[in-house]
């Protein structure tokens, strides 16, 4: 469907919503169409196609509002879902702090093509698909000491967004993805190891080939063979890139505004403090070409921007959206997201934590002896303490070298001490929404044997 087509559906449920009662109100239709194809054992397994439209619509009276979605875009179903929301919001709670921008708060005159968003090369055939699938098994089963691969897949998805308000408001953008991946395993029965590989991009062209996916997903699975249980106490640990960005993760949690407002946070009253080592920033970048994380208005039509969440290791910013700003007294950040049957909500998009001048070899060289982790298995982690606990598996290392693989292990500690103690390696990969390199932490608490 296009843009302009998109546009005038959501100015039609603006009409209708005004005709039902409503005092204001804003709207969202997405048109999207992905393409997924699944192989396992040289054959294909499964192969899905959706497409579609999908409309949503926000009402608020006074400060009650509701919202409502569907599938269907007949000016019947529009009219319906008005009045449907029109009578949802009169019976909903009031929210003093619900409600639309300013006028004169709303982004203007944004180059969307200066995103990148969406690659307008041809959408790749079901058969290229399947091919690059079948390349990545094949490579990851060529790899000595994998017994099978549990799956292999390629996708593609393109999609269009465009929201308007009754404020004014109006704007769209596209988006586009290409992804291959595969699940290897090493060993039989009991003695089975699983690891992944995993590749996506904006652009078709930037994508690696499927065969490194593969191989790569093929010998992670290989390296885990024959696993042991490291030791108890207290040692430095690794968090590999691929993992490490879950503890800033865990930051970003703690300080939306969501969490901040009800003061269910860990950092509610940290604000203006130290929450990272000096040397440490954590920037947003919202405005990074062809990232998944990039966009030039949030889900309010609020301009996006770069901004610093910790500067020099000192909390400067919370998350906001327009309603938790208003209710600690604050201006929103840009950060509204929202889905077509929900309202808006605040969420961080792009982010990139200042990198060390170390690489991941390095520090591994410098931790001595501890322990490498590469992937997590569940998680305990405290919203209001910061506690952390997380079931680990990764490798141990002696004299800066990796001996042997270990799982069944929990590694624990407080959020807020093991991210005043992180230190960055150079290896974050910069095609990334999240920027965050390899992490080593000194002195966390491992349960093993």
């Amino acid at each position: 469907m296009s843009d302009t087509r998109l546009s005038d559906l959501t100015q039609a449920l603006l009409e209708v919503a005004k005709r039902a009662g409503a005092d204001a109100a804003d709207a969202m239709a997405v048109d999207g169409r992905s393409i997924s194809i699944d192989v396992r054992g040289g054959k294909l397994e499964q192969a899905e196609r959706s497409e579609g439209v999908e409309i949503g619509l926000r009402v608020l009276i006074g400060g009650r509002q509701a919202c409502v979605s569907a599938s269907d875009i007949s000016a019947r179903t529009l009219s319906d879902m008005a009045e449907r929301a029109v009578a949802m919001a009169r019976e909903a709670p009031n929210d003093p702090y619900a409600g639309l921008a300013d006028p004169a708060q709303l982004a203007r005159n944004w180059d969307i093509a200066a995103f990148e968003l969406e690659d307008n090369s041809a959408e790749p055939a079901a058969s290229a698909l399947e091919a690059d699938a079948r390349t990545a098994e094949a490579a990851a089963l060529a790899v000595a000491g994998v017994s099978q691969v549990q799956s292999a897949s390629a996708s593609y998805s393109r999609k269009r967004v465009h929201i308007a308000a009754s404020n004014g408001f109006s704007g769209g953008y596209g988006r586009s993805s290409r992804a291959v991946s595969a699940v290897a395993i090493s060993g039989e029965g009991l003695s089975m190891e699983r690891d992944w590989a995993a590749e996506s991009r904006t652009f078709q062209a930037d994508l690696p080939d499927a065969a490194s996916i593969g191989a790569q997903a093929g010998q992670r699975a290989v390296e885990r063979a024959n696993p042991r249980r490291p030791k108890t106490g207290a040692y430095p640990v690794l968090f590999d890139e691929r993992i490490s960005g879950s503890l800033i993760a865990h930051l970003l949690a703690a300080i939306n505004g969501s969490a901040i407002s009800r003061g269910a946070s860990w950092l509610r009253d940290a604000m203006d403090t130290q929450v990272l080592p000096e040397a440490l920033s954590l920037t947003e970048e919202p405005h990074r070409p062809r990232i998944s994380g990039s966009r030039p208005f949030d889900a309010e039509g609020l301009p996006t921007r770069r901004r610093a969440i910790v500067e020099n290791g000192v909390l400067r910013s919370w998350t906001l959206d327009l309603a938790t700003a208003r209710k600690l007294g604050l201006e929103s950040t840009g950060n509204a997201t929202r889905g077509t049957a929900s309202p808006p909500a605040p969420s961080v998009g792009n982010v990139t934590l200042t990198p060390g001048v170390q690489s991941r070899a390095e520090l591994l060289r410098d931790m001595g002896t501890g322990l490498l982790v590469t992937s997590f298995i569940g998680a305990t982690v405290n919203p209001n303490t910061g506690d952390y606990s997380r079931g680990a598996s990764g490798f141990w290392v002696e004299n800066g070298q990796i001996q042997y693989p270990v799982n069944e292990c929990t590694v624990a500690g407080n959020l807020r001490e093991i991210l005043m103690r992180i230190i960055p390696a150079n290896d974050a990969r910069a095609h990334l929404s999240h920027l965050v390199p390899s992490l080593l932490v000194e002195g966390l608490t491992l349960a093993g044997q």
